[in-house]
């Protein structure tokens, strides 16, 4: 039987062409509720499960989110791929608005790292982060992108801050010195919950601005952000479109067993309540 297939990005994302809705679910997890309701159904021969990152209306900021149930419920559905679609913003000249960028590593600006694990209670986890993203789905999203009328990058360091204010100007100076390419505030957790959850993940980053270092252009706001994002939004639905029929049906990539050697504590001394509640997680180790 072939595994599930996730989407993570705007509320409606799930509103592509031939995507056959069959029910939404909302699922109760362990860590709290997710952003949403889980929106199922079938989409290149696929099942595909969405989830509306900030939820529908756009109702969470981005400290808000709950990345550990988001990603909880995604992997009790079978998800095992999973294609996040984001808004940021660029630290470069050539990274232009309306861009897309295929990034390949990320920075933890982030403040709250203690909720970006599903270990602990008990069991001790450290999984291989060095490559943080799917090589074989971010060659997928690449392939499935070529045919449209935007730039595309494959590859770049993603820097993840708070927010929800924008950076300041010297904030910005120095992630553009350090090197990174573009700059978001969700994007990270997600990625460090599915290599510990085994999915393989990659992400389609879409620029609304240059952040507020480039002063001849206006600095970010959240209605331009919109604007870009909108025009976007279409490209990303096709882009959706190709990839999904493209994605493999079995979970055999080295993503798929990243806890491999990861887990630190002797099964015999795991807590059964720790254990009951990472079981989708961990169903094969027990």
């Amino acid at each position: 039987m072939a595994v599930a297939i996730g989407i993570i990005g705007g509320s409606g994302l799930y509103e592509i062409d031939g995507f056959e809705k069959s029910e939404e679910r909302v699922i109760a997890t362990p860590f709290g509720d997710p952003s949403d309701a889980l929106v199922g159904g079938a989409l290149g021969g696929r099942e595909v499960w969405f989830l509306p990152r900030h939820g529908r209306g756009h109702r969470l900021l981005p400290t808000e989110i709950n990345h550990r149930a988001n990603l909880w419920a995604l992997r009790s559905v079978g998800v095992r791929y999973l294609i996040c679609v984001t808004a940021v913003g660029s630290l470069k000249e050539d990274y232009r608005p309306r861009d897309i960028v295929l990034p390949d590593q990320y920075f933890d600006r982030t403040s709250r790292r203690e909720h970006h694990t599903f270990f602990g209670g008990g069991i001790v986890g450290h999984v291989s982060f060095g490559d943080p993203v799917s090589a074989g789905m971010r060659s997928i999203l690449k392939a499935s992108a070529e045919p449209e009328e935007v730039r595309v990058h494959d590859g770049g360091t993603y820097v993840n801050m708070d927010g929800p204010a924008f950076s300041t100007r010297a904030e910005s100076e120095t992630n553009r010195t350090l090197g990174f390419d573009v700059i978001g505030m969700t994007n990270l957790p997600e990625a460090k919950l599915a290599r510990e959850a085994e999915i393989a993940l990659a992400t389609l980053a879409m620029i609304t601005d240059y952040d507020c270092w480039k002063i001849e252009e206006e600095a970010v706001t959240a209605g331009a952000v919109m604007g870009h994002l909108s025009a976007n939004v279409a490209a990303a639905k096709r882009i959706i479109g190709r990839a999904v029929p493209m994605i493999p049906e079995e979970a055999e990539w080295p993503e798929h067993r990243s806890l491999d050697g990861a887990i630190m504590t002797s099964r015999a001394l795991w807590p059964e309540e720790t254990g009951r509640k990472l079981e989708p997680i961990l169903r094969r180790f027990l």
